[in-house]
């Protein structure tokens, strides 16, 4: 999961791009890049989080009316910053692209591009293939006249040719800014306005978010397989292709998206309210009688305060958050994931002590975060712990460009709900119901469709077996082969054994 940006007006536009990413910063915060155009093109990019990478020496650098950017969240492979977005090209003429989400046939597409075009991408960031894929399409074309059909036609070919989860902006140098989505259009992706008195200002985006902080308006959602390209006289031009049933990631709904962020016409927030609302019949059915919900923050908040309402019981904020503390979800490793809970999440003994607690968090993924927050609340003096998770068991990998893990490391893959809960130590262990999270967003209510292969293991993209049986190997692999880096390390720096 990454956040992506693109701005196209009649003024540079680095400082749009940079308030865009801040906003979106929480989608990654691995890395970060921005790539401008004004006749050629200027690239920064780096690891780190946005204010670290950018400072004003570079913004000064990056010049241009038409720019992109990049906050990385690192899934598979390494946190290299090689693989930091933008990727740029000059084959067969200017490109620059980001992408936020996850290809599923990178080595059969990567074998076509070489046997084909003899182009091979040189990391293994699906971003290359992307735009690689995309190039060699152009290249057919008549690049002296160089039509809007033309592109459009690239496009559909790429989408044809690239399986996966994909939303991209893309600069084609001296024509205009490119977005479009992958056919089931499984991550977000937003287009806006801004009018100035010299003229329109453009914008994609993952969320609505930003557009806020940069007073735009939220023209609408890109849809599944759709594109829409800006020319470089401004002219909005679509590309509509036949109706194909919309995936759309449901787990940006439940976590991942900002809660002010509008998706879809739906307010982020007002469906974590739901959420809660949803789980109330599951707590009066398990008979629990907590004396208050609270929520792990952030984004347990809303449907915490839903519950609360639901079941007429007080809901106070009793976990605080430090805000300097990154988000665990995203940290790539599980050190690193229960580190950051102990440092960020402090009780308020004064709510705690003493009273029967509803928690409820946005998931269980591999139980250890879920266990270490009942123990600060049993530290805190709560005499019932009721771990409540706003969405179902998650029993599947997330293969579209969320980390959630191997199948190996899902607790409610491999144990009981009986078993999680003495796991995790808690007194009742209370999930969403994927039945209810299918009312909520699935078709049958006029909503459009949704991906729940998380929870169901049925995915979009149709058979994975060979990808999960790669991406497990990849991941034992890589997770191997920092086992040993951290061992010789450790050997490198103790002092030499001594003889007796």
């Amino acid at each position: 999961m990454c956040g992506i940006v693109g701005f196209f007006g009649p003024d540079d536009v680095v400082g749009d791009i940079v308030v865009g990413l801040t906003a979106l910063q929480h989608r990654g915060q691995d890395a970060a890049g921005i790539a401008s155009f004004d006749g050629n093109f200027h690239l920064h990019k780096g690891n780190g989080l946005i204010n670290d990478v950018f400072k004003p020496k570079h913004l000064k650098k990056l010049k241009g009316n038409i720019g992109i950017g990049h906050a990385r969240y690192t899934t598979q492979g390494s946190g290299d910053a090689e693989l930091a977005q933008p990727f740029t090209t000059s084959y067969p003429f200017g490109l620059a692209m980001v992408h936020n989400g996850n290809v599923i046939n990178f080595r059969s597409a990567a074998k076509r591009l070489h046997e084909k075009y003899h182009v091979l991408p040189k990391t293994s960031n699906d971003l290359e293939l992307i735009m690689y894929t995309f190039a060699s399409e152009l290249r057919l074309k008549n690049l002296d006249a160089l039509s809007v059909v033309d592109i459009f036609d690239a496009v559909e070919t790429t989408q044809e040719l690239v399986k996966g989860a994909y939303a991209t902006i893309t600069i084609i140098a001296g024509h205009g800014l490119l977005a479009f989505n992958d056919p089931h259009g499984i991550r977000p992706l937003v287009m806006g306005r801004r009018d100035t008195p010299d003229g329109p200002v453009f914008a994609f985006a993952s969320e609505s978010t930003c557009f806020d902080y940069l007073e735009f308006d939220l023209v609408e959602n890109i849809g599944p397989g759709q594109a829409v390209f800006i020319d470089k006289d401004f002219k909005v031009h679509h590309k509509n292709p036949p109706a194909k049933p919309k995936a759309f990631c449901v787990f940006e709904h439940i976590y991942f998206a900002r809660e002010d962020s509008v998706i879809h016409g739906r307010l982020v927030a007002r469906e974590r309210v739901r959420l809660g609302k949803m789980l109330a019949r599951k707590v009066m059915e398990a008979g629990l009688e907590p004396d208050m919900v609270i929520d792990v923050p952030s984004s347990g908040y809303f449907a915490a305060s839903g519950l609360a309402e639901a079941i007429g019981v007080p809901y106070r904020r009793a976990l605080v958050k430090n805000n300097h503390m990154g988000r665990s979800f995203i940290v790539s490793s599980q050190a690193g994931r229960e580190d950051v809970v102990k440092k960020k999440l402090n009780p308020i003994r004064e709510f705690v002590e003493g009273k029967k607690i509803a928690v409820v968090d946005d998931s269980i993924v591999r139980g250890t975060t879920s266990r270490r927050i009942v123990r600060i609340l049993r530290e805190a003096g709560a005499t019932e712990v009721y771990f409540i998770s706003s969405a179902p068991p998650i029993i599947s990998p997330c293969i579209y460009g969320i980390d959630m893990a191997m199948s190996t490391e899902l607790i409610a893959a491999n144990y009981t709900e009986e078993e999680i809960c003495r796991y995790i130590e808690a007194d009742k262990v209370i999930y969403q119901s994927l039945e209810d999270l299918q009312t909520l967003f699935g078709e049958e209510k006029g909503h459009g469709g949704s991906c729940f292969a998380c929870f169901s293991g049925q995915y979009p993209t149709g058979d994975v077996t060979k990808y999960l049986r790669h991406i497990q190997e990849e991941r034992t692999s890589h997770r191997k082969e920092e086992k040993d880096k951290s061992a010789n390390s450790v050997s490198a720096k103790a002092p030499a054994p001594t003889e007796h």
